[in-house]
């Protein structure tokens, strides 16, 4: 162990403080052996670093930091090598602001697209989201602080996310769920990785070993910390077991006295403390040191500091706006409506031209250095700007007075400049969407100024994907995503040419949700949620079950045209070439899929392995070389519990979108041996990938075992009623067996319903984030201990009908709560007295 001789000094008291919070973002310190604190922000694409009272749901404001684009945004530029710039930007800033450990990149996969974070998350594709997000590990980690990708691991859905138990077959978690995370260990070398609220195969994702220790440290090697997310500790111990050091917020130190007794009871070894703690000082040390060459390099000088900033946040305003050019997508060019020609008069119509979706909601919640809004720019480009019209109601409200409104501005214009999208609590953390349809009143819209005959150019703000019915009305159609604090200027400088658009889309757009290979089992409303489609979500299903959709996987258009020719393979990589054969400067993404045809173990149609992002002058031709790594040809074989190899002919499709194959080629790999372990026979929808309707006999089979009981967990005695135990949620005390659980859910249901009546959504849903999806043990976990276990008991035994006698039990919880405070407080006092006494000596 690296620092063993200062462990070796520690009692086990003091090593067991290490193991969680100091308060809500700062781990403990230890003065006496010189062990500083650490900061934690959130900061997936900007630093949140409160300044008020700490909250974890974005309810405080947070120092100014520079907003960049989203994950979902950022995905879409293919362009990683950005995206590490970017990062190192986010680093930048996070050394400025005195953060150890920025909480970020969101690295899970978008399996569903009702998923309320999807926004913060990259991709449906593995290799993508894992090229994504190494990027933004070197580039957070080229300061010298930590980046910690997270929710480690298969964490879905929001709905019941503190509870809910992932179900699905090993292969698909190491194919599907788990690359992303290994390429931000091997590629990235991220020195932090926080886990998931949620169970995994049965076991909650802290306290996985096979998780945290023989695929993460053993498989992966990786060597750093895992942080549990806010709240998201079940048993301590068994947490520190499995390799969790550090368990976030605070919890008053009553976790770290289930620590004490553990080893004390001989049922923790202590020698697996001391590792976590070794682990974990080396983060502390070695970020803490580059917070303080900064401080030291910038030195005294209040006037030079005040500069070097303010060049840093007009610096990282370009970038912001650079990565939102490079990310948005033309989905829609009707006869070449954009890019739009000097002087041709432009109405602005929609709510989001003046008041802009440019960044997901909860704990990402970024306070923006500079916000660029079209109202406030518009006046900047060559355009007869004429004039600005609401439209709608932001929150889906029809007002017809509104579309009246701007349909006489836009019988003016030769041009409308239409601006929608999902509004803020629509997608949310904390919450999954209840569909993926935009609001009504914004297609009625569109229709109705499509029928003036007028140019109709279409901006979409929104983090996940949405049913499209509505692009007839379009004569372009941009898709902005979440574009960050400057994405307003970037679909700007789009629009008028002065930027090639060069993003494609990184999930696929269904026709209607209901063709989602993921719908039918999808959020998991109790205790489970089935991954009954297996390998085959996003385009791996569409592609395979030849499923039609509306944008396909990897679909982009630009202001130029590009030909591709001269494939060749090795045994390395393949190479091609690509020339420019359009009029505009234009940046091109390949993309290579590989493909097994006649494979004996069942796979996905074509599977992305490599991808390349160039830029072409006009006329100009590239060489491009994508090589084969480790991720290329293997799978993983549940029988010898291993990446294999299957031998034979794989075909090498070089292409502009999973659908638009340009260049095919075949090379023949030498295979490792290992048997099929799958019967076609019994496996006959996963063999044809016409995964959306599994049933319960062949997701068995392809599990090894029975399906787990949706209601396991739930203790229902009988019906409707159950036995309130630490992972009940305040939703599911809707079940309880005497009133009072009753009461206290249905007070909050209340409230959530009066709040969205009155028109305040935002608290609405931190209602069900914060409260009504907690279980039990968050009420403690997320009050920093503010009520500790034996009060918990004593609520819980009041929930379960025994009303008087868990009221005593709670007031006297409270009651040597307090006194134990008293006396702690009197202690440190005391200490505090000698150590001056001391001092003085």
């Amino acid at each position: 162990m690296k620092y063993q001789e200062l462990i070796s000094k520690m009692t086990l008291e003091e090593k067991a403080s290490l193991t969680s919070g100091k308060d809500f973002w700062q781990s403990m310190d230890i003065e006496k052996y010189g062990i500083p604190n650490m900061f934690l922000a959130d900061g997936p694409h900007g630093i949140r670093r409160q300044v008020a009272a700490a909250d974890h749901l974005g309810l405080n404001p947070s120092a100014n930091a520079t907003c960049f684009p989203t994950a979902v945004t950022m995905a879409n530029s293919w362009n990683d090598e950005l995206g590490e710039e970017m990062a190192r930007c986010l680093g930048r800033e996070a050394v400025a602001q005195d953060v150890n450990v920025l909480l970020g990149p969101g690295t899970n996969m978008k399996r569903n697209p009702r998923c309320g974070r999807n926004f913060e998350y990259f991709s449906e594709d593995p290799y993508l989201a894992g090229r994504m997000a190494a990027a933004y590990a070197r580039g957070i980690q080229s300061n010298g602080i930590s980046a910690c990708v997270k929710h480690y691991a298969a964490n879905n859905q929001e709905e019941g996310r503190m509870t809910v138990d992932s179900v699905m077959d090993e292969r698909t978690l190491r194919e599907i769920y788990l690359p992303a995370f290994e390429m931000a260990v091997k590629q990235g070398g991220v020195k932090t990785i926080m886990s998931a609220y949620n169970l995994v195969n049965g076991e909650y994702a802290n306290e996985s070993i096979h998780l945290l220790r023989e695929i993460l440290r053993e498989d992966w090697g990786f060597d750093g910390v895992v942080v549990t997310d806010w709240g998201g500790d079940n048993d301590r111990v068994a947490g520190l077991i499995a390799g969790n050091e550090l368990e976030m917020p605070t919890t008053g130190g009553e976790t770290n006295q289930d620590i004490v007794n553990a080893v004390k009871a001989g049922t923790l070894d202590e020698s697996v403390l001391d590792e976590c703690i070794d682990r974990l000082l080396d983060l502390i040390f070695t970020t803490h040191a580059a917070l303080e060459k900064a401080k030291a390099d910038l030195g005294e000088d209040a006037e030079k500091a005040q500069k070097e900033h303010e060049e840093m946040v007009a610096k990282h305003h370009e970038t912001a706006v650079r990565a939102a050019e490079e990310a948005m997508v033309l989905l829609k060019n009707e006869d070449a409506a954009l890019p739009l020609t000097s002087g041709t008069k432009v109405a602005v119509i929609g709510d989001f031209a003046a008041n802009p979706r440019y960044q997901g909601a909860g704990s990402s919640l970024v306070n923006p250095t500079h916000l660029d809004k079209t109202l406030d720019i518009v006046k900047d480009y060559d355009f007869d700007f004429i004039g600005y019209e609401k439209g709608f109601d932001r929150y889906g409200k029809k007002k017809k007075g509104l579309i009246k409104k701007a349909v006489k501005l836009a019988k003016k214009a030769d041009a409308a400049l239409v601006y929608l999208g999902l509004d803020e609590v629509t997608e949310s953390e904390g919450l999954d969407r209840k569909n993926i349809d935009l609001h009504q009143n914004q297609i009625d819209l569109l229709a109705a100024l499509k029928a003036t005959g007028k140019k109709i150019i279409a901006v979409l703000s929104c983090g996940s994907a949405i049913e499209i019915k509505f692009d007839g009305y379009c004569d372009a159609l941009l898709y902005a995503a979440l574009g960050g604090q400057g994405g307003a200027r970037a679909a700007l400088n789009i629009i008028t040419g002065k930027v090639t658009p060069s993003g494609k889309l990184s999930e696929t757009y269904p026709l209607a949700y209901t063709d989602c290979p993921s719908a039918s089992h999808f959020p998991g409303i109790y205790r489970t949620v089935e991954y009954r489609e297996g390998l085959f979500i996003g385009y791996r299903y569409y592609d395979t079950a030849n499923v039609p959709v509306k944008y396909p996987f990897g679909y982009g258009l630009s202001y130029t045209s590009f030909e591709y020719g001269d494939i060749e393979t090795s045994e390395n990589g393949v190479k091609f070439k690509i020339t420019n054969t359009g009029g505009a400067v234009g940046k091109e993404v390949a993309q290579m899929y590989v493909s097994k045809k006649d494979g004996e173990v069942f796979r996905p149609k074509k599977e992305l392995k490599g991808f390349k992002k160039v830029e072409l002058a006009p006329g100009e031709t590239k060489q491009v070389e994508i090589d084969f790594d480790e991720y290329t040809f293997r799978y993983f074989n549940v029988e010898t519990n291993k990446w294999e190899i299957e031998g034979g002919e794989y075909e090498i499709s070089v292409a502009a979108a999973v659908d638009d194959v340009r260049l095919t080629a075949t090379v023949v790999r030498e295979g490792s041996g290992a048997k099929n372990p799958y019967n076609p026979e019994i496996l006959p929808s996963y063999y044809k990938g016409e995964t959306a309707n599994v049933s319960d006999e062949e997701f068995t089979a392809l599990l090894g075992h029975a399906i787990p009981d949706e209601k396991k967990g739930l203790n229902f005695y009988k019906k409707k009623r159950i036995v309130v135990d630490y992972n009940t949620t305040v939703k599911e005390l809707r079940y309880s067996r005497r009133w009072v659980g009753r009461a206290f859910a249905g007070a909050i249901n209340f409230a959530i319903g009066f709040l969205r009546g009155v028109g305040n959504r935002t608290m609405a849903n931190t209602l069900i984030m914060g409260v009504l999806n907690q279980p039990m043990r968050g009420l403690s976990r997320m009050t920093g201990g503010g009520i500790n276990f034996p009060q918990l008991d004593g609520l819980i035994e009041m929930f379960n009908g025994h009303f008087f006698k868990g009221l005593h039990h709670f007031l006297k919880a409270g009651r040597a709560r307090k006194r134990l405070r008293k006396a702690e407080r009197k202690a440190a006092k005391q200490a505090e007295k000698e150590a001056k006494k001391s001092a003085a000596k």
